[in-house]
């Protein structure tokens, strides 16, 4: 069975970039009927958070992805955080001395530090052996650390040789014999290096095919010589290729948002991400741009990934969102617009009272807006009465058009239903009697009743508004 994994470290936000690994590992797993775990990299004790964590498993859910083993579900692999597990790293780490195929280290950072800059110096790669970190110090300085209760750290015994990765996406790559030299798999403070926990953790969670980003090509080799050394199958790599900004260059903060959580508060839906998401680096077998998550599964492989960088465009993700909300169901838009419209708007007990309502003034503004977060301007029409246009009733008075209006304050207060189909034919009965023409008419009801030149369809806009407000802003025009 195909078993993928997302393992984010919970330092921060869950970023764009992360977001794509998280999709594209969760659709491979889906399309061919497998698992995908969620695991929680937190070794760095320093900058690892729980709100961090607790944020980044957040901003997956609300994006719809839905893991079959990971920390709040528990699973036959677990447990499901690094920090958790420190006891299997020390055991196979051990494992690796007791063999031969790893070694103690007693120097210091700085020690270390030296011996880099001496073969920097000398034109060599900083590729260390065995012999060159254990001669460092003398046996004596060794014993007296070893004395001292000095913890060592251990570095792994790196086999020079070369070795070739089939890559689900870039396709073969090389890596030399001398591409790396010995590294850290333990430091002395008994934590793992991202390295081996990695290795320990997807060959004990059974996982076959590790996606991430191409940034980690580089540690494909290590992990690889770390799996033949611990006798663990090697899983299949797939390696994504790097997001751009609009400029070409690698995105970040300067480019605007990067994180999902920014996106959630500015209003973008979940579905449209998704769907934006996906098409960074991989297309549709037909090409289609809106795309739903059940069809990305059925139709999701990684033969359709690009090698090349995928530029992100905001302006397009922007456009895709307007889409989906167009596309919203009414209680889906209702339960959607929440966030954003309480308590700007109402009251937690006024947007449920309400709801019929609401869901029919979101319905009217539904065409104009592409992000969630407009809603509250875009409703103001209905709630923020407008200040008489002073510039607007002169011109009006000359061109004989204020008389309709005084017409119309006069039928509306004279309906027996507000209702939609007789608001619009006794708007129709004004306009046709007053003998003015339609765009001298409309276009300035609408200022009046709203103090904007657009909006919401002029007769919904009038029924929403209700008998007293539209009555009462007529009157308060007509009057100053």
């Amino acid at each position: 069975m195909i078993r993928t994994r997302f393992a984010p470290s919970p330092t921060g936000y869950l970023h764009v970039g992360g977001a794509r690994t998280a999709l594209f590992s969760f659709l491979y797993a889906k399309k061919h009927g497998g698992q995908f775990i969620l695991r929680i990299e937190d070794t760095d004790a320093e900058r690892s958070t729980k709100e961090s964590e607790e944020s980044l498993i957040r901003d997956l859910k609300w994006l719809g992805f839905d893991w079959d083993e990971g920390p709040d579900k528990g699973g036959n692999y677990g447990p499901y955080r690094q920090s958790e597990r420190v006891n299997m790293y020390q055991k196979y780490a051990q494992k690796l001395v007791d063999e031969g195929k790893a070694y103690y280290v007693y120097a210091e950072h700085e020690e270390m530090e030296k011996l880099r800059e001496k073969l920097i110096s000398e034109s060599k790669a900083p590729h260390y052996t065995r012999e060159m970190l254990q001669s460092l110090l003398s046996p004596q300085e060794v014993e007296r650390r070893k004395k001292a209760s000095k913890k060592p750290a251990i570095y792994f015994s790196m086999e020079r040789k070369e070795r070739i990765l089939h890559d689900l996406v870039k396709g073969e790559v090389k890596f030399g014999e001398d591409s790396m030299g010995d590294f850290a798999i333990l430091r002395s403070n008994g934590l793992p290096t991202y390295n081996f926990a990695v290795v320990i953790d997807d060959a004990l969670m059974k996982i076959t095919h590790v996606i991430r980003g191409d940034d980690h090509l580089s540690n494909t080799v290590k992990q690889m010589a770390l799996y033949e050394a611990l006798g663990f199958e090697v899983p299949s790599f797939a390696h994504l290729s790097t997001i751009l900004g609009p400029d070409r260059t690698r995105l970040s903060k300067r480019h605007g948002s990067t994180s999902i959580e920014e996106y959630r508060k500015r209003g973008y839906l979940p579905q449209a991400m998704v769907n934006y998401l996906s098409l960074l680096g991989w297309s549709h077998p037909e090409l289609k741009e809106i795309i739903s998550l059940d069809e990305l599964i059925k139709v999701f492989d990684l033969d359709r990934v690009s090698k090349n960088p995928a530029v992100y465009d905001e302006k397009k993700l922007t456009w895709m969102n307007g889409q989906y909300v167009r596309n919203l169901p009414d209680d889906e838009f209702y339960e959607y617009a929440k966030p954003f419209i309480v308590p700007k708007l109402f009251s937690e007990e006024e947007y449920t009272t309400n709801k019929k309502w609401i869901t029919l003034a979101l319905r009217s503004v539904k065409s104009e807006v592409e992000t969630l977060i407009e809603l509250p301007e875009k409703l103001s029409v209905y709630l923020k009465e407008p200040e008489v246009d002073s510039a607007l009733r002169t011109n009006l008075e000359k061109s004989g058009v204020l008389m309709a209006f005084k017409s119309l304050q006069n039928a509306y207060e004279s309906l027996d239903e507000w209702k939609v189909e007789d608001i619009l034919k006794v708007t129709k009965k004004v306009l046709k009697e007053s003998k003015v023409k339609g765009k001298d008419f409309y276009h300035p009801l609408r200022e009046i009743l709203t103090g904007k030149d657009s909006g919401p369809d002029l007769v919904n806009l009038i029924f929403l508004l209700g008998r007293e407000n539209v009555v009462s802003r007529l009157k308060k025009f007509l009057e100053a």
